[in-house]
């Protein structure tokens, strides 16, 4: 009896593994409409934080109309290029291709200078003058 409750789990758990790894992870959907999108709405582009850039506007689809979704900041990736939202036309109508992360083939990653002793050039990671991972020059905040 226990043997068989044993294998049971053992089967049941294997079959429940399974349909996690048989289970598609693809989180768009592809869908033709007959409408063509309006004109873009022209949208004042805001100061950008650094490390920050602009994803444009696009006209999205609810489901009988196109309705606007206003351009957004995003944290830029380095040595990638931002593909806005766009819509094209097909043979069967117009279909939406969304904002994506495109690598950018000219880009090259620049690695950090090492010194004679081993560490980046710009004492990254948080070390101060000491490199105690402060920046005062001894004791602790109460003075001692």
């Amino acid at each position: 009896m226990k043997r068989t409750n044993a294998i049971r789990s053992l089967l049941l758990s294997a079959s429940l593994a399974g349909a996690v790894f048989a289970a598609p992870a693809y989180a768009q959907v592809s869908f033709n409409i007959s409408i063509a999108p309006p004109a873009p709405y022209y949208e004042v582009v805001p100061t950008l934080s650094p490390g920050y850039i602009w994803a444009p506007g696009y006209w999205g689809w609810s489901g009988e109309r196109h309705v606007w979704i206003r351009g957004r900041s995003i944290v830029h990736r380095e040595g990638y290029n931002w593909a806005p939202d766009r819509w094209e036309q097909g043979n069967s109508g117009y279909y939406r291709t969304a904002g994506h992360w495109e690598h950018d083939n000219n880009y090259r990653y620049a690695k950090p200078k090492k010194e004679k002793n081993g560490r980046d050039h710009d004492n990254r990671g948080g070390r101060g003058n000491n490199g105690r991972g402060d920046k005062h020059d001894g004791g602790d905040r109460h003075g001692n």
